[in-house]
């Protein structure tokens, strides 16, 4: 066969390449071999790219110089040939030029200098090129080119230096070609280096979703043992991962965390000698369950930052408990499980909890691993002991170790509570447990503030659920609320409390009197007089403790009731006592806590919405920024706790909010419909039009935009389209932060909208078709019945009855 034949066979199929690479050995010795391959390598260049059989051709060529001793003098015959059609004018000849280059490259073991830096040169034009496919094919070959200068360089250590101008080009590629395929080339083939690797990693954020996945699918598990990665780094690949937008991207992030960092940690535990390291590396599968290599995955992931609500660490375990069955049957919660907890370990038990809980399926392992109520609130008890006695500690001596434990020591009690939030309280004698140690917990004053909120939590789920397990609730907050005022002031002198239980307005007295008498008043100023002013301001200071420590409880409780506040007897007095003495203080933390403890109240109570609407809006014209965003906050939960304002249903319907009244000129929006109804509502959105003025700082615009588009998402938008319309218009005008986010929003609404109404033709135009099949049937009964008189007429009553 001649030489021609045989490249002609090799692009009808790839299945007889290797036999007609011999062939093509055998005519090696020819006369004109090369001018022969030259001539054939000439008519692939007009092959078009979706043209297979131009890459089978390309193919059969690398098969034949791979398994060919002599290949680098063809090799760089080849290139020399094809080196002046990489810069041709034709796109398709330029491609399978650059295809080819690459291609040999790959297989190409040594190459002349000078011919290497022409070659080096032309491919650098071809990654600029107007083509991406031809871009892409040049990328590729740099690839291989930079790795080889690279390792030349570590070994030589030269002067002379391709590497750093070549890859620079490579990582400027990989960050801004605008083709993904050329990306992702980059990412899966260039070398992972101290140097690239920051680059590589950050293609986690990239644009296109196979790009991400390839990170996480190919990159990250060839790159090994994870724990080489900064604790930085290892958080936000997982949290990039596992909340990406594209499922198969969280579900590749998901594998890499329960499939290889979990392994590479049970490697460690598993392998204790070199000879058990070469048995390992031939197995298949995963490594047997193992318990210390899931703690140390937790601890690898700061699961005492990351294991927050808004922690990645959550998510994290719950697919790792998806996909690792075995370590679901291999953990044991035993008595010295619980006695020894660390964060990690209360950690997997609060995890393990969830993940039982949410798959039915899983119930009866709960009830067969984790402790019942009583065994619980035991461990729960001895736990919130020792943290308050550390915390106690702590305050003595403020070391960074002292504070160290006591973070990690907040943190379990922080699970154990999680935990206690899911048990089954039927069981009366763990119910009353339980309720007696939340009960004393929550009157701890050391108890820091994310543990006492989830102690109010807990606490509301052990009290019956109905109206008078919300009293109990109350009743039982309050008078913890008093004991934590007393417990803070007691620490002083003992005149010296008395004197703070007097003055501070949340006294246990204070239920029975707010008013303090004359006397009263001159035996305090006659002893503020006696202190010196570091004494003074060391009251001051005592007393802010005391009262942002009861106003954080009040806080917890008015997020956990759903009743009236008038109906209450208990939560009247702590709104008169605590909330509106908290809203009038001049200390400016007392007075935020405060105003978002009477926000709570007005959703509880629609008569005192419709009273405090004028003080929300004087504390966003007036306030600082932070009342300002509590503000809008809290007017916008108003609003949407009475609902839209066509809606009959809402709690707040009976008692309408009256619109503000402190509105500047310019900051209304006058609808272009003369409906009340919509002026009504134009009054109500003024002081979110109001904060969408470029004289307030970014951070209320943000929350007057985000609190619109709330508004409209929840049904406010419909009726009220040119309203809206306007504001919307307002807030790009002003270029508000958030505003992309509001036209989004205004845009998905419409559309909502327009599938809604099609929807409704439908089904309109399905019943006027029921309603002619119907009379239609009804003049074929009256046509038959003609002339039978009233039995006619009754028969054909009865009918449409049924």
């Amino acid at each position: 066969m001649s030489v021609a034949e045989i490249f002609s066979d090799a692009q009808r199929s790839l299945v007889s390449h290797r036999t007609l690479a011999k062939r093509l050995r055998r005519l090696e010795n020819s006369p004109n071999f090369e001018a022969h391959v030259k001539q054939c390598v000439f008519r692939l260049l007009d092959v078009s790219k979706s043209e297979a059989a131009g890459t089978r051709v390309i193919k059969f060529l690398t098969t034949y110089l791979v398994s060919d001793d002599i290949s680098n003098q063809i090799s760089s015959t080849i290139l020399l040939a094809v080196l002046p059609f990489l810069c041709a004018k034709d796109k398709t000849v330029r491609y399978r030029a650059t295809q080819l280059t690459c291609q040999i490259l790959g297989v190409l073991q040594a190459i002349d200098d000078d011919l290497y830096k022409v070659i080096r040169h032309e491919l650098i034009k071809r990654m600029r090129d107007k083509v991406p496919a031809i871009r892409l094919e040049a990328v590729m070959a740099l690839g291989r080119l930079v790795e080889s200068e690279m390792e030349e360089e570590e070994e030589e250590d030269s002067d002379e230096d391709y590497a750093p101008g070549l890859l620079h080009k490579l990582l400027d590629a990989l960050q801004n070609d605008t083709n993904a395929d050329v990306r992702r080339a980059l990412l899966v083939n260039l070398p992972a280096t101290p140097k690239t690797l920051p680059y590589l990693l950050e293609r986690a954020r990239d644009r296109d979703a196979p790009t991400r996945r390839a990170l996480y699918a190919k990159l990250l598990p060839k790159l090994g043992d994870f724990r080489h990665l900064s604790l930085s780094m290892r958080e936000k690949l997982l949290r990039w991962g596992l909340r990406d937008r594209d499922e198969r991207v969280r579900g590749a992030a998901a594998r890499l965390f329960r499939e290889c960092w979990i392994e590479n940690c049970a490697r460690t535990e598993t392998e204790e000698s070199s000879e058990a390291a070469d048995e390992k590396e031939a197995q298949v599968g995963f490594y047997d369950p193992s318990i210390p290599a899931l703690l140390e995955l937790l601890e690898r992931i700061d699961t005492l930052n990351t294991g927050n609500e808004d922690g990645v660490a959550r998510e994290a375990m719950k697919d790792f408990w998806a996909g690792r069955p075995d370590y679901l049957d291999a953990v044991r919660f035993d008595d010295g499980f619980w006695d020894n907890l660390t964060p990690e370990s209360a950690f997997i038990a609060r995890t393990f909890n969830d993940y039982c809980h949410s798959d039915p399926s899983y119930r009866e392992m709960i009830e067969e691993k984790m402790p019942e109520v009583t065994r619980l609130g035991f461990h729960l008890q001895k736990h919130i002991n020792e943290l308050v006695a550390r915390v106690q500690h702590a305050s003595e001596s403020d070391s960074d170790e002292k504070i160290a434990l006591q973070a990690e020591q907040e943190f379990i009690v922080e699970q154990l509570l999680y935990i206690a939030q899911s048990l089954d309280y039927t069981d009366e004698i763990g119910r009353r447990k339980m309720f007696s140690l939340l009960r004393h917990a929550l009157s701890m004053a050391e108890l820091p503030d994310e543990c006492t909120r989830l102690t109010v939590e807990a606490l509301r789920l052990v009290c019956n659920s109905d109206a008078a397990g919300e009293r109990e609730f109350t009743s039982i907050v309050l008078e913890a609320i008093a004991e934590v005022h007393d417990n803070i002031a007691s620490s002083d002198l003992e005149d010296e409390a008395e004197a703070d239980e007097e003055d501070s307005f949340v006294s246990a007295r204070s239920e029975v009197s707010g008013e303090s008498t004359p006397r009263n008043e001159q035996a305090k100023s006659k002893r503020n007089k006696n202190l010196t002013e570091e004494e003074q301001e060391a009251k001051a200071i005592k007393e802010i403790v005391i009262n942002m420590k009861c106003l954080h409880i009040a806080q917890c409780m008015l997020q956990n009731v759903a009743g009236n506040l008038q109906s209450n007897i208990d939560l009247r007095t702590m709104f008169d006592n605590l909330v509106i003495p908290a809203v009038r203080s001049h200390e400016a933390l007392i007075r935020e806590r405060g105003v978002q403890c009477l926000g709570l109240c007005c959703l509880l109570e629609p008569k005192l919405a419709d009273e405090n609407m004028r003080l929300f809006t004087l504390l966003l014209k007036r306030g600082h920024e932070t009342l300002q965003v509590m503000a809008l906050q809290i007017l916008c939960d108003i609003l949407l706790a009475r609902g839209p304002p066509s809606s009959t249903h809402s709690e707040f319907s009976e008692h309408p909010v009256s619109p503000p009244a402190t509105t500047e000129a310019g900051d209304d929006v006058t609808p272009t419909t003369t409906n009340n109804q919509s002026s009504t509502l134009a009054g109500l959105l003024s002081p979110f039009v109001k904060a969408l003025s470029q004289t307030f700082p970014d951070e209320v615009r943000a929350t007057s935009t985000a609190s619109l588009c709330k508004l409209m998402l929840c049904g406010f938008y419909a009726g009220n389209e040119d309203l809206f319309d306007q504001i919307v218009e307002r807030a790009i005008h002003g270029v508000a932060k958030g505003w992309e986010l509001l036209e989004k929003v205004r845009n998905a609404v419409l559309v909502d909208r327009d599938q809604s109404k099609g929807k409704a033709a439908d089904k309109s135009s399905d019943k006027v078709k029921e309603r002619e099949r119907s009379s239609n049937g009804v003049s074929s009964a009256r046509t038959s019945n003609e002339g039978v008189g009233s039995g006619g007429e009754r028969v054909v009553g009865e009918s449409m009855e049924v």
